[in-house]
């Protein structure tokens, strides 16, 4: 899967069979904080938001930021895949 950073909007975006799911998040300071998720009912259980939130978390330790989260979906799964 195809995942775009549209740096304009501070925001992570992939589109999967016609639908758009996308990962919202800000840079302060020497955090990545993920503010929000969203997949699709479409598409959900297709690992799509995991994804995202690993692209997210890949993206900071490239970049050599914290993550900090405020989506309890992000939150969940960063505890799991420390």
């Amino acid at each position: 899967m195809q995942i775009h950073d549209n740096q304009n909007a501070h925001r992570l975006e992939v589109e999967i069979d016609g639908h758009k799911a996308w990962l919202d998040y800000a840079l302060e300071g020497k955090n990545l904080i993920i503010r929000h998720t969203d997949v699709p009912d479409e598409v959900g259980g297709r690992g799509v938001g995991s994804a995202l939130v690993r692209h997210a978390r890949d993206m900071a330790r490239e970049a050599g930021l914290n993550v900090v989260s405020h989506c309890s979906f992000a939150t969940t799964w960063l505890q799991k895949h420390p």
